[in-house]
This record gives structure tokens, sequence and C-alpha cells, in this order.
């Protein structure tokens, strides 16, 4: 019954190839318009959304939901002043003019400077806003809290411009003079644009590579172009249906890269897959067509040749691809399990790109090969360069069944117990640094240091303290007024503030600041590190102590634990869903149950190796000269759930491929030695030639600036090397010949269920 679904597919593809492709070049261009030009009225960046993970319901989302209701400022633009001390002669006669400026955009409420204060910078206050060098000072706008969102936008936008006139003014007083702006806003725009730039490099960068992989596979332009086709399909119809997703849910920043890098490799994939089968196919029919003998029925045989090629590749490498996505479709849809928003939208988006993805290499590239027909087996223009004829002889040969790797099969195969101790021996050890995994999640550290917002807030910090937020704000449910006693506070408010300060790692408690009917207390740390463990540690210790009165943590460390707990309330459902599922859908395609459980173990072993590599590199600062990062001293919490759902789909894609060649020979009659050694040659080239694609793909992003994607793009290239390498050309080919037979057996009711339901070629 499947089988027919897919060979009707591929009949009706055949018989109107030309509207097939008609309808994907009209949704890829309805998706780019609508995504990067915004032609509806606003793009898909212009949607973004980006700030540390929060997990809704969760303590520290509860504290900042409520400062939000409670707090009626407006945002604050700061303007920072390098190389001028605010003590300069005749500065006050420069600057007064051009702040006045300033002041008068609509929607500005106040502008404080240390020049205009009553009693200068040498006051109190001044000295609050002059640098701790003396070589600078700040001047902070605070925008009107009663302002729309965007009306709040436009003043500061006008701000911005003021303050950056006000520099050049400066600048014009004393030339040595800088400034830097910022604003949480300015932030967000830095970290969104940077997202956008990072996906022009890694496309830039990864497409040109992929397409001369393929041309080397494919051994010309026109086999190459399909999948390449498919890609862009994909990306531009992808972009489209994030955009949609944006109007369902928040989509942070860094998920556009994530899911974009992850529907551009799967859809190279799976059409190359597609094109190899559809090659192999047309070569074995033309072989059958008639001989001159037959010459008078020739033209009608030849006429059906490439259709019949099609149908019988949708039949088997059609349905391999739709099993594949499905498969990866799984593992993503797992992340959909969690509570935090961040990781239901990439599971969400993660799934519908996969289901764009399998639509084009199931309907746009199967139609581009029904017109390209027979020419995607003659000899191309690169053959006649001197040189490549050697070398596309045998990157791209699509009959043999003995070349490189059914020898490296059968070097496997005399000594598949050593092979495969070697293999788990060297996956441990490459996994073991995973043992000291720290998790975080970063905020300004994500942008790189050339950005003039991170320069922004690091110098803020360093030399301007007094205007830099606390590590750690608990929102107290206490009204400030009901604890004061002779201008001072008493009771229990006053006696947990005594409590938190005597926990080892807090530098300062703050005194309490009314907010509508709570108080606020921010706490500084002896680290001054946000997110480190120190934090984690005082957060946990001020979590327990028992105030009498409810209290919210939050900041950067307590968001983080709130995310963590997060993972670890739902990890084993997502893990119990994702597994079952694989499981069964293994079963269903093998028809064993020995095949699953071992595929289960390996991808696991694998995925850890992975993680050991990312923690090794991004955690402990290995690389960081070569990869261009600065290492935060973790991991991103939600890079974590991300690669281990992204690298376990990925994981089974690779092991489809070469299980479907592997049981359609073994159901043919093969013996079980000869199905892997035949099974991996025939698999082996599409194989490793699509783990190049998507390393390059995933890779290309290593390029970008953002350290999320970075992580993410690392992790993922080298989960797929170790697949596509070591555990589906080495450890797989040895299990299974340790195994023989037994790789296909179930128990007897289990068979009989597989017969009536069985997923096969």
């Amino acid at each position: 019954m499947l089988a027919c679904v897919f060979e009707n597919l591929g009949r009706r593809i055949s018989d109107h190839p030309r509207t097939a492709i008609s309808v994907w070049a009209a949704l890829t261009t309805l998706g780019v318009a609508l995504a990067l030009f915004g032609v509806h009225g606003e793009s898909l960046f212009s949607r973004l959304t980006t700030g540390d993970p929060a997990v809704a319901g969760s303590e520290s989302y509860e504290g900042q939901r409520i400062l939000a209701t409670v707090d009626e400022d407006g945002e604050d633009v700061t303007l920072i002043v390098d190389n001028l001390a605010p003590t300069t002669d005749g500065l006050a006669e420069v600057l007064e003019p051009a702040l006045a400026d300033v002041a008068a955009v609509d929607g500005v409420e106040t502008v404080l400077d240390p020049v205009s204060l009553p009693d200068g910078p040498t006051s109190p206050a001044g000295a609050l806003l002059t640098a701790a060098d003396g070589d600078g000072f700040v001047v902070i706008v605070s925008v009107s809290g009663d302002l729309t969102a965007d009306q709040a936008s436009a003043t500061v936008a006008e701000v911005v411009t003021a303050l950056d006139a006000t520099t050049a003014q400066l600048q014009a007083f004393e030339p040595e003079t800088t400034g830097l702006v910022g604003a949480t806003s300015l932030v967000i725009d830095a970290i969104t644009h940077q997202v956008e730039r990072d996906l022009t490099t890694g496309e830039a960068i990864a497409l040109p590579v992929a397409l001369l992989i393929m041309v080397l596979v494919f051994g010309g332009f026109l086999a190459a172009a399909m999948p390449m086709a498919g890609a862009l399909a994909s990306i531009g119809t992808g972009l489209g249906v994030l955009l949609g997703l944006s109007y369902l849910m928040e989509i942070d920043a860094s998920i556009v890269n994530v899911v974009t890098v992850l529907g551009l490799g799967l859809s190279i994939d799976y059409g190359l897959l597609v094109v190899s089968r559809f090659r192999e196919e047309l070569v074995r029919l033309d072989a059958l067509a008639p001989t001159d003998a037959d010459a008078p029925r020739r033209r009608s045989r030849k006429d059906t040749v490439v259709a019949d090629a099609l149908v019988r590749t949708m039949a088997t490498a059609g349905r391999t691809v739709a099993f594949s996505a499905l498969t990866v479709a799984i593992s993503i849809a797992g992340l959909l399990v969690f509570r935090p928003d961040i990781l239901r939208a990439i599971g969400a988006g993660g799934v519908s790109i996969i289901l764009v993805a399998v639509a084009t290499a199931l309907t746009l590239v199967p139609a581009l090969l029904r017109l390209a027909g027979r020419r995607l087996v003659r000899p191309g223009v690169l053959t006649k360069v001197p040189g490549a004829d050697r070398v596309l002889r045998h990157t791209a040969a699509v009959d043999r069944d003995e070349g490189v790797f059914s020898r490296l099969a059968e070097r496997v195969q005399r000594r598949p117990g050593w092979v495969a101790a070697g293999c788990v021996v060297v996956l441990l050890g490459l996994a073991s640094p995973a043992l000291g995994l720290q998790m975080r999640n970063s905020g300004i550290e994500m942008l790189p240091a050339s950005s003039d917002q991170r320069q922004f807030v690091t110098r803020l910090a360093e030399q301007f303290p007094s205007t830099s937020s606390p590590e750690i704000v608990v929102v107290a449910d206490v009204d400030i007024t009901d604890q004061m006693t002779d201008g001072s506070i008493t009771g229990p408010l006053a006696d947990w503030g005594v409590d938190v300060t005597a926990i080892p790692g807090v530098d300062t408690v703050s005194a309490p600041v009314p907010e509508g009917s709570y108080s606020v207390v921010g706490i500084t740390l002896d680290s001054g590190d946000a997110g480190g463990q120190e934090a984690l540690d005082v957060v946990a210790e001020i979590r327990a102590l028992d105030p009498g009165f409810d209290t919210w943590v939050t900041g950067q460390a307590a968001g983080q634990a709130d995310f963590v707990s997060a993972l670890a309330d739902r990890v084993w459902w997502a893990v119990a869903i994702v597994v079952l599922a694989t499981f069964v859908l293994l079963f269903l395609m093998t028809g064993s149950v020995v095949i699953p459980l071992k595929a289960l173990l390996t991808n696991a072993i694998s995925i850890s190796a992975s993680m050991g590599i990312l923690v090794w590199v991004f955690q402990d600062g290995h690389l960081s000269g070569l990869l261009g990062f600065t290492s935060t001293g973790g991991i991103e919490t939600f890079v974590v759930a991300l690669v281990v759902a992204f690298a376990f789909g990925l994981a089974m894609d690779y092991e489809v491929f070469l299980l479907s060649r592997i049981k359609e020979l073994y159901d043919s009659g093969t013996d079980p030695d000869t199905a892997v050694r035949l099974g991996l040659q025939r698999s082996g080239r599409i194989i490793t030639s699509a783990a190049a694609i998507i390393i390059v793909v995933f890779a290309g992003f290593v390029f970008g600036e953002l350290l999320i994607i970075k992580q993410v793009g690392f992790a993922l290239a080298v989960a797929v090397l170790i697949d596509a390498t070591i555990v589906r050309m080495l450890l797989v080919p040895a299990t299974m010949t340790l195994l023989g037979r037994y790789n296909w057996w179930a128990p007897a009711p289990l068979r009989r269920v597989h017969e009536r339901l069985a997923i096969i070629h």
C-alpha cells in the first residue's frame, strides 16, 4: 500500500513536472517577499525577539512579570563619553546646547549629565556619572513610560541620532573624544541584525562548497543543480513559514539560523539521495532497453525509460526520504514536550522546515529530474577537463558494487569485534569532557567583542558601576511603608536582608526600593559574574530562606536555574517519546527489535562524543582563537537540548539511508555479510557526500559572530562527522557482522505485526 502511494506520486509528477516547478517557484517567491522584504508591512527579522530563555510560570519569570507590571518608567538611552573629563574647561558651553536638542525630542522626560548638575561633576551625584578613571562621563536620557511601543521606538531612534550629533560636537571641541550609545532595545537590534548577517555569511560559505561537492558526486553541474534548487526553494519557503509561526508564538532571533541551516542541510541531503537513485535506475533501465534488432520498438521503449526510472526512484528513495524525514521530525518534535518557549518554538519551527525540505525533495526535485531526463547520466563538460575525468570516475560512479566502501567493509568484517570495541573506546574518550558540562544563559556575551553594544555594556560596567544592574534582583511581597520605623527599615524585611548579606559570595545588598505594593532589592556578588556557579549557589541559598513573606528571585542565574530545572522535569518524557517512536519506526522498517536497540545505543554514544567535544572547545576555551570566540565558561542552556535533539535526528537520517539498502539486499536473498558490504558500498558514497555537505552547511555558521549559532553549528558539524565516519562506516558494519542473522530477529508475535504493517522496499 505504501509503495503504491509513492509510485502514484511519481507518476503524477512525471505527467505534470512543469506544474510542480511553477508551484514551488511561486511559493519560494512569496516566502522571500514576505519574510525578507516585508511586502505585507513587516519582515520576519522585525518580528524576532531576544533575551534570556525564560520558563513561563517559573519564579524568575513571575518576578520579571511583576517588575514589568509595576515599573512605569520608560527606557533609558545612555551615551558614554570617553577621553574627555567632565571637569574640562569650556565643556559646559558645548554640552548644554547639544543636550538641549536631545531634551527637545518628543517623548524625552529627562536628560541627566554630571556637567549640568547644580554642584557639577565634583558633587556626589556627579561622581556617580563620572568614569572611574575620571576620563569620561555618561549622559542618561529617560524616555517617557506613557508612550506606545511604536512611539517609544521612534523616540529612541531620534534620541540616538541626537546623541550621535552630540558626540560629533564634542569631538569638534576635543578631537580625541569618543562616544558609545547604548540601550536595551539597541542590544536587541544588534543581536537581530547579527542573526541576519550570520545567515548571509553561512549561506555564502555553505552553498558554493555544497555545490562543488555535488558536482564531484554527480560528475556534472546539471545533476548537482537539482538538490541545490530544492535547497533554495526550502530556504525561501521556510522563511515564509517561520514568519507565519511568529504570529502564533514568539520566535527568538537565534531560532531563524538554527532551523534554516537544518532545512538547508536536509533538503540537500534528501535531494542528493533522490538524484543518485534516479541516475542509478536510469542506467539500469537503459541497459534493459531494446537492441538494434528491436529498432521498431526502441523509440517507444526509450520514451518511457525516464518516467519508469522516476516512478521506481519514488518507490524506493522517495520512501526512504519520507521515512527518514519522519524520524528526524519525531526527534525534533521532542522539544515540544519541554516548558521553555524557546524550545517549543525551535521544535515547531524545526518540524515545519523538515516538512518543507521533504516536500521539495519529493515533488520539486523529481519534477526537475523528469525534465532533465537522460542528460543526467551523460558525460558532462567536466569530463573533458584534463585530469578531472580520473577524479570523477571514482566520485561519480553510479553502477559499481565494488569500491572504496566495499573494501572498507571487508576489512571491518575481518575483525569486527576489535573494530567495534575500538570505536566504543574512542567515542567514550571523546565524550569524557561532557562530564564537566556547565550550562548558562549568556547575555551580552553572545555578541562578538567587536560589537558596539557589547563594548558599551562592558565599558559601562567597568567605569560606571553605579549605573550597572545588580547580578541578582529579588522582588518581595512587602509594602516597605509597613516596615518603616523612625525612617529606618525594621521587621522581617530587614532581618531577611541581614540573612542574605551573610550568604557566601554576596558583596552588597541594596536598600529596598518600593515598586507599587512590592519591594525590590538588588544583590551584587563578589565574582561579578551574573551567570557563574557562585551566582547559582547564591540564588539557591536565597530561595532556601523562609522570611515569612513571598519573594521572587530574578536575574541571569535565577533564570538559568529555572531553565535547567524545567529541562530536568520533562527530559525523560521527551526521551521516552522519541525513543519509543524511533523504535517503532525502525521496527516497521526492518522487522527487527535488535537493530532499533542497537541504533539507539550507538546514537547515544555518538551524541555524547559530540557533546564532549563541544564542552572541550566552547566551555574550556580550546580553539577559541581559531574559531573567533571568547569562552563564557559554559554552554548555552537551550543549545544542549537543541544539539541532542538535532544530532539524534540527523544520526537516524543516515541510519535509515544505510539500513534501507542493507534491508533491500537482505530481503532479496543476499547473505547477511554480503548485504552489509554491498549496502555500505551502495549507500556509502551518498552518506559520505550528504554528511560532507551538511558539515559544510553547519560549519558555515561557525564563521558567523553570534556565540549561540557558533556553538550549534560546531556541535552539529562534529556530530555529523562522527556519525558518518566512526559510527556509520565502522561501528555499524562491525556490529551487524558480529550479530549476523540475529540482526533481523524479532519475537514471533512482533513478526506477525511486521508482516501486516511493514515499511520496506
